[in-house]
């Protein structure tokens, strides 16, 4: 529910992995992870941007409020869409119940980040498909997702069955087998080690609203944020963004400084 969530992810209720560049607080982290992605797609003022994925609407406020985007973002979970409306009140921001591809028209730029990891490999070409239709041809599109080292089948049965289900993690090969003559990879960029230090933070605050959870269910929690910190910190997954256009950009791309 979104009273964890809420405790759990600080003021602005973003999620997936932080930016620790010179951060010093999960807040600090996540609004630089937003300036990474909106810096890397360009920040134009009028641009109209699609948020896949958009969760709370962290990422969709931010580029509204601070890039003069008109932003649009969809999820299909009715928790995250009803807090996320609530949040980006008085922003140019239209949060919708909607599956990704099922939305219409063309955008300037496209975010998603985080929700990659639940679209699953038979579904990658669909998924690409759609963006490339919804993205105008000078556009660009950010994938931020985990990513893993090997070819294997998807994310520890455990968690599978616990906490994400039906969700796999993508392997590079993967990936760009799905890009193929849809897109052109102008950035990729791994920080997967600061995943690592992001769910700490949210180990650490998730201790201090147990109160919150069923016990059962804290202890499964609280075993799935150390086991992937774990696993973050000895390097077994990464996290990617990816900056994608196209058609690719005249001249070439320069990732900011």
């Amino acid at each position: 529910g979104n009273v964890l969530y809420r405790a759990m992810l600080g003021e602005t209720m973003g999620y997936s992995c932080a930016w620790w560049d010179v951060a010093e607080t999960l807040d600090a982290a996540q609004r630089a992870k937003r300036d990474l992605v909106g810096l890397k797609l360009g920040r134009e003022p009028g641009m109209r941007v699609l948020d896949i994925g958009c969760g709370w609407g962290s990422f969709a406020r931010h580029a509204a409020e601070h890039y003069g985007a008109r932003v649009v973002g969809v999820t299909i979970s009715e928790e995250q869409a009803r807090l996320a409306r609530a949040l980006c009140a008085g922003h140019d921001v239209d949060i919708r119940l909607q599956d990704y591809r099922d939305v219409e028209g063309r955008f300037d730029r496209i975010a998603s980040l985080g929700m990659f990891e639940h679209v699953g490999r038979k579904n990658y070409r669909v998924y690409m498909d759609t963006a490339r239709r919804l993205l105008e041809p000078d556009g660009l599109f950010l994938l931020h997702t985990i990513g893993r080292n090997d070819q294997g089948a998807g994310i520890d049965p455990w968690v599978t069955r616990y906490i994400f289900p039906n969700s796999e993690i993508p392997s590079l090969r993967r990936l760009v087998r799905a890009l193929d003559r849809r897109f052109v990879i102008e950035d990729l960029h791994n920080f997967g080690a600061d995943y690592a230090r992001t769910l700490q933070v949210v180990v650490a605050v998730s201790a201090l609203v147990a109160s919150h959870m069923p016990a059962d269910f804290y202890r499964r929690w609280m075993y799935y944020l150390n086991l992937f910190t774990g696993v973050f910190r000895a390097r077994g997954l990464q996290l990617w963004q990816c900056v994608l256009s196209p058609q690719g950009v005249p001249g070439g791309y320069r990732r900011p400084a």
